[in-house]
């Protein structure tokens, strides 16, 4: 383990996470005059110097980045820089948040979770919901960056997938230039989606401000508002709609938008697998969900058809938005959509959950142990589209569902003992660790009524979750550390 290099490659995360987080606040403090100034000013310079101080005491390591190296870097990216973003809130006199709340919103805000423990949206400084909108978005192309580029190099759980058709490093390439080349065009499609959510919010009603905050946390899929009503608050059909297509844009997989940006040409996207699967499965989720309100006459048919079809690709692709309390529509639809949520969104997308791409696997190998029944010493391979999968993938993805399972049972069993029903801990663990955010009962609204205890064990449900659970639960392995 080469912790000088760790330790640099922190230092600089943090420096420049310092600036780019605490900066723009600090210019919305200045044009509204909020008074946050001191507050992001002093989370800005202890952030810095921190990093400093680490960069300047592994300045002369040379050694390279090995694979454990890599899984160490990826978790401290979150958990470190989740706990100083942190600090504005902590510093913050408009907003007396305790330690432990200060972090859940931190890192619920950069792993896109979209959980908020925060009751008085409406009435904050400017400055500060820019930050909580901002860390969501610095944190969703941290996610793609992960899912595309890192991940495919470590092989979590399937995703070495990628290592053929991702635009990120792979073994045996010469890395850095491709990194600096893949790095480049994500961050162009990113900032093209962003500013193009913008100006479809702009055009559609919303303030300037409220349209560039939330098109960070739509592109992001994160959730979080700057109004404790979420886009209910806007009560426009034609805002939600937007709202709809850019999620579900957010949550195709961006090696897809890369392939398809390089090649000039759609029909990336009509071949693709995971695609076809995942636009599937919003149609039938949307036409269960608009028939089940407007049958049980909870809206009229154009309600129904704006509500249901805003908030299934919503809980789907795991961004959180709301327009209504979806935790008491009628029927099995509450439950159904957050279990939606635990497929989540595509494989390198900002989107949480397991991703499509397993479940698609999973299914695909189920399907192959049903003909086996039938044919024992038949030959039948598992494929995406014209692609073989190798039969490692398909033990890696099992390897993952079930290490999912337990881990969020473990999860489960945690919050009950610190006193919460079924319900709300089932819906809080599944929404934590699915990075999705609202819950159901106690938590549909916000996590304010979750005690310290029970915030902490959500915060690594939703590190577990970002992280692809192996990359974080390989850290507890004694044979990680050993030389």
């Amino acid at each position: 383990m080469h912790f000088s290099i760790v330790c640099r490659i922190l230092g600089l995360l943090l420096m420049l996470f310092s600036i780019l987080a605490n900066l723009p606040s600090i210019l919305v403090s200045l044009i509204y005059s909020d008074g946050e100034i001191r507050s992001f000013s002093m989370a800005l310079l202890v952030t810095f110097v921190t990093g400093l101080i680490l960069w300047f005491l592994t300045i002369g390591a040379k050694k390279e980045l090995r694979t454990r190296d890599g899984f160490l870097v990826v978790t401290l990216f979150w958990t470190v820089l989740g706990t100083f973003g942190a600090l504005p809130f902590f510093f913050s006199a408009d907003l007396p948040l305790s330690i432990t709340d200060a972090v859940f919103e931190s890192i619920s805000g950069l792993s896109t979770t979209g959980a908020t423990v925060i009751v008085g949206l409406d009435s904050l400084p400017k400055s500060i919901l820019f930050y909580r909108q901002q860390l969501q978005w610095l944190g969703g192309m941290g996610i793609i960056a992960l899912a595309v580029a890192v991940l495919p190099m470590l092989g979590i759980g399937g995703m070495q997938l990628y290592r053929a058709e991702s635009p990120g490093p792979v073994k045996n390439d010469n890395l850095v230039p491709r990194l600096a080349e893949t790095a480049k065009a994500l961050w162009y499609i990113y900032l093209a989606l962003t500013l193009a959510c913008t100006l479809c919010f702009w055009a559609a009603g919303m303030t300037l401000f409220d349209a560039i905050c939330h098109s960070f946390t739509t592109i992001a899929v994160g959730g979080f508002s700057t109004h404790d009503a979420s886009l209910g608050f806007f009560d426009s059909p034609l805002i939600n709609m937007i709202a709809t297509v850019f999620m579900f844009l957010a949550g195709i997989n961006f090696a897809l938008h890369f392939t398809a940006w390089r090649s000039k040409s759609v029909t990336q996207y009509l071949r693709d697998p995971e695609l076809q699967f995942y636009s599937a499965m919003m149609i039938v989720l949307v036409i269960v969900t608009v028939s089940v309100l407007y049958f049980t006459q909870t809206y009229s048919l154009f309600d129904s058809v704006i509500h249901g079809a805003f908030q299934s690709v919503s809980i789907a692709t795991t961004t959180g938005f709301t327009t209504d309390d979806f935790s008491i529509w009628p029927s099995v639809l509450p439950y159904m959509l957050i279990y939606a949520s635990i497929i989540g969104a595509c494989a390198g997308s900002t989107g949480g959950g397991m991703k499509v791409i397993r479940i698609l696997l999973i299914l695909k190998q189920g399907l192959r142990e049903i003909q086996r029944l039938i044919h024992p010493s038949a030959v039948i391979p598992i494929k995406l589209g014209s692609t073989l999968v190798p039969d490692k993938v398909i033990d890696s993805v099992w390897g993952f569902f079930a290490m999912y399972v337990m881990v969020f049972l473990a999860l489960l069993l945690a919050m009950l003992a610190t006193g919460m029903d079924v319900v709300t801990a089932f819906s809080s663990v599944g929404a934590a660790i699915n990075n999705l955010g609202p819950g159901l009962e106690g938590v549909a609204k916000n996590y304010s009524m979750v005690t310290d205890t029970g915030k902490w064990i959500l915060c690594f449900a939703m590190l577990l979750g970002r992280l692809e659970i192996f990359t974080l639960l390989v850290l507890f392995l004694p044979m990680f550390w050993r030389r």
